[in-house]
């Protein structure tokens, strides 16, 4: 089993790369190469991919993609300990951390910015548009404005309860089912509202995931988070 995820994920990375920004047969454009990207953000104040840690102070990441607790079981991302985010959606972020430290609690994130090539893997796995992106559209993730978090107590880095851990596909996750705990409901309310009061918005279906508004105004990138990173590496030199 571990050998056919392997492969499958090798052949969904070799066809991502192959592609460039002219589409896919998605019909989606999609930009895959470091000079696009690059033109694709000049000018744009809030737009360039940063490194969420550096913008987010004392968040916590457990990136669930880059290992294999998650719902496939199998690592789909290159390890590493950190991620990334639009400026515009780090800032925000960033505001968010702030508010909760005042009162002793702070951000655990679970995923942010997903490639292409792994949403076009996760839909084969899903597909089922209220728990995974379709490919023919895109995800807010692959834009770089999305965000999959919980809250932690600040000093024990404990979880609070939000009733189903990260990536529970059924109704008990969605924002509508009261049939929880009033603890657990606060918790939820209360990640919920100070997410939207910095400009996230929920998706109704996944207490966990926010995203900015206008996802259109944001491509979707195939970028590895190696590129990202050399181009943070490239900006610092200039």
């Amino acid at each position: 089993m571990k050998l056919f995820w392997s492969i499958f994920f090798l052949l969904f990375t070799a066809a991502a790369t192959a592609q460039d920004s002219t589409g896919n047969k998605y019909a989606v454009k999609v930009i895959s190469n470091e000079q696009e990207y690059v033109r694709s953000i000049t000018d744009k104040p809030g737009f360039e991919m940063i490194d969420m840690e550096k913008v987010v102070p004392g968040i916590v990441t457990e990136i669930r993609y880059a290992g294999n607790n998650n719902f496939t079981g199998q690592q789909i991302y290159q390890s590493f300990n950190t991620t990334y985010l639009r400026r515009k959606a780090a800032n925000s972020l960033a505001a968010v951390q702030k508010k909760l430290k005042m009162q002793g609690m702070g951000l655990k994130v679970f995923d942010a910015y997903r490639p292409y090539a792994a949403t076009k893997l996760i839909w084969e796995l899903v597909k089922d548009e209220r728990y995974a992106a379709n490919p023919g559209k895109g995800s807010h993730h692959n834009r770089g404005i999305a965000v999959d978090l919980t809250i932690i107590d600040w000093k024990t880095k404990k979880e609070l309860d939000m009733g189903t851990g990260f990536d529970n596909f059924s109704d008990t996750a969605h924002h509508n089912f009261k049939a929880l705990p009033d603890s657990v409901l606060k918790n939820r309310l209360l990640l919920r509202k100070i997410m939207e009061q910095n400009g996230f918005k929920a998706m109704e279906t996944e207490w966990w995931h926010y995203a900015l508004p206008e996802p259109g105004k944001y491509e979707l990138l195939d970028l590895s988070f190696e590129q990202l990173k050399k181009y943070k590496v490239k900006t610092r030199k200039h």
